[in-house]
């Protein structure tokens, strides 16, 4: 659990977050959305502290590439964190009357494909901090779909509350991570749908090839699968251009290893569920949070890279 802000720091933060929210609100969504990509660039030049993270983590997955191409690709991140807050403050806004002109499906049939082989065990929905993450759940929900997320709290309490509710809107239930697995369980055997994100370092993980290097990550994904039998199926939301339209692209579910040797299955499958993030990745490379430190934790002997 990230530590916690409060006082003075997380009065200012809520109170730029608030008026940013209310600034893009008065804005039809479609005009907030090309305003947020503006602001996202600006956000860019003057994050100092960030910025070098992402390039550094842009070296590593694109050697191949020039600083300037790098730079590009980092401009469009930040333009899509601009436009995803945008979207974020109009998601109230959103029923089953109007979703449709904002987020539709591509690739459904291996959704129901899923939910046939799934017997009524549900479905994990595997996932990454790509495209508006936040939406692409909040529009399940909208759909019909109760979807339990995975939660992270958000260092400032007086934000991480509006998140929060914001995230359950639409009859989505939060998993709270001490308790993860065993809820994330119980709702699996209630036939629900729990999404999880696995493009993050954790400290205790095992290590898969992540863009050619040991990546730690965690195994919760690949034992939650062996354990309950519900089909893991990648689920990323790709925006279409610069536009207030995403498409949810659904991929065909990963076939679980399971050999009997625990730990040899474990690391196997957190591998082969890697491997469609990566492929999303590359495709859209603007859609994904470059400022995280995702190659932090290294193998034993080996040199931090931050």
């Amino acid at each position: 659990m990230p530590r916690q802000i409060g006082g003075i720091q997380a009065r200012v933060e809520w109170l730029g977050a608030a008026a940013y929210i209310a600034a893009m609100r008065a804005l039809p969504l479609e005009r907030a959305v090309r305003m947020g990509a503006r602001l996202g660039r600006i956000a860019m030049e003057v994050d100092r502290f960030n910025r070098p993270i992402a390039l550094k983590n842009l070296e590593i997955a694109f050697p191949e590439l020039s600083t300037r191409d790098r730079l590009a690709i980092l401009r469009g991140a930040y333009r899509n964190w601009g436009r995803m807050a945008a979207e974020w403050s109009h998601i109230r806004t959103l029923d089953r009357s109007n979703i449709e002109n904002f987020v539709t499906y591509e690739g459904k049939e291996h959704w129901d494909d899923a939910e046939r082989s799934s017997n009524g065990r549900g479905i994990i929905v595997l996932t990454a901090h790509f495209g508006n993450w936040e939406l692409l759940n909040v529009a399940h929900s909208i759909y019909g779909y109760r979807i339990g997320i995975v939660n992270r709290v958000v260092r400032n309490p007086l934000l991480d509350k509006v998140v929060r509710e914001a995230r359950v809107a639409f009859g989505n239930t939060l998993i709270e991570r001490k308790t993860g697995g065993m809820t994330a369980m119980r709702l699996l055997r209630k036939n629900w749908l729990v999404a999880i994100t696995l493009d993050l370092d954790v400290r205790k993980g095992v290590f898969v090839d992540f863009f050619g290097l040991p990546a730690s990550t965690s195994d919760g994904v690949a034992r939650l699968a062996i354990a309950t039998g519900s089909p893991v199926l990648p689920v990323f939301m790709v925006r279409q251009g610069a536009t207030a339209k995403n498409k949810i692209k659904i991929l065909p579910a990963i076939e679980i290893q399971k050999t009997g040797n625990r730990d040899a299955d474990v690391l196997e499958n957190t591998q082969r569920f890697v491997r469609p993030i990566e492929t999303m990745i590359r495709a859209h490379p603007d859609h994904w949070n470059w400022i995280h430190r995702r190659w932090k934790t290294r193998p034993p002997g080996e040199q931090r890279f931050y």
